[in-house]
């Protein structure tokens, strides 16, 4: 018998395959849905089965005792964030430790992403309490939503002073930095009046990786326990199919390198500075960054204690 598995992801390029049709499962049949968002609560979905969820969220989700969704350790989403931190091309800031004291712009204080953007430079000696921390929304283009989500401090972590866009903060000087997982438009134009406060940051991300062992995971597969509950070897098999969906992708863009005039230099490059596994998923090659993640929840106060690795991945973890 063949199960229908309800998914949403973001429109990930490596998924193309998946959506296709090009990987299949003879017993799991997958409708994909391409959000532009994340699932809000996917434990009360009524039309998901499966997503893909923030790691924060999920992490502290499981430390309030709700295990409506089960975490698969297939981290759809990782990335290195020493290139997210922007600042002015004016600025005298050019390195990591360059921002204590500083006034920092951040999209969402609990984001996976910023939190590992803090995690990197809390390495270089640059922790929560050695900034002022604004959050708010980067462009005039972005909604207003409360982006602090409880986590504000006076005196140190407080909402952007009315709403004004992060964008023209920096450009007055007003902000220093901002961390920001997309660039604004027109960043990359010659013209643009910002720049990431790292001119190497693919030197600093390598230099990292090799320190820490990984590349960052924001974003997990999730699936409600009652599936999971149902059909013990759906999760294995989810998350070969999404293994099997990148890894034909990468061959295809290896074959299809003209994108962009460089990327076949890219993938030559990625090849020579990373390992072949360094995407690979399943908890075993992801323990390290798990167990680094919930201390840096623990660190940065957003969870009152490391939660374990049995608690996050119960159905993994040894």
């Amino acid at each position: 018998m063949t199960v229908t598995l309800r998914l949403a992801l973001r429109d990930w390029d490596y998924m193309t395959p998946l959506a296709l049709g090009d990987v299949s499962s003879p017993r799991l049949a997958i409708k994909l849905d391409r959000v532009g968002t994340l699932v809000e609560d996917l434990g009360s979905s009524a039309e998901h089965d499966a997503a893909e969820i923030s790691f924060s969220r999920y992490a502290k989700a499981r430390l309030a005792g709700d295990e409506r969704v089960v975490g698969i350790p297939n981290f759809i989403m990782r990335g290195f964030r020493h290139r997210c931190i922007i600042t002015s091309k004016s600025s005298s800031i050019r390195n990591f430790a360059d921002l204590a004291g500083k006034k920092i712009g951040v999209t969402g204080w609990r984001d996976s992403g910023n939190i590992w953007t803090r995690a990197a430079i809390r390495r270089e000696g640059v922790g929560v309490e050695d900034a002022m921390w604004y959050a708010g929304r980067l462009t005039q283009a972005h909604p207003v939503v409360d982006r602090l989500d409880g986590f504000g401090r006076p005196g140190r972590i407080e909402a952007v002073p009315g709403e004004r866009p992060m964008v023209e903060l920096l450009e007055e000087g007003w902000l220093d930095a901002v961390f920001t997982p997309f660039m604004p438009k027109g960043f990359f134009d010659e013209a643009s009046p910002l720049r990431q406060v790292l001119d190497d940051f693919r030197a600093a991300e390598v230099a990292y990786f090799n320190e820490v062992g990984y590349v960052p995971g924001m974003h997990l597969v999730g699936i409600k326990a009652s599936v999971a509950d149902e059909h013990p070897w759906i999760m294995d098999e989810l998350s070969e199919l999404l293994d099997a969906s990148q890894r034909m992708w990468l061959e295809k863009r290896e074959k299809y390198a003209d994108t962009t005039p460089w990327m076949i230099d890219e993938l030559r490059r990625c090849a020579a500075d990373l390992p072949a596994d360094w995407s690979h998923n399943g908890f075993a090659k992801n323990e390290k960054m798990i167990h680094d993640f919930a201390v840096e929840l623990f660190e940065q106060k957003i969870a009152d204690r490391v939660i374990s690795l049995a608690e996050l991945f119960p159905r993994h973890a040894a």
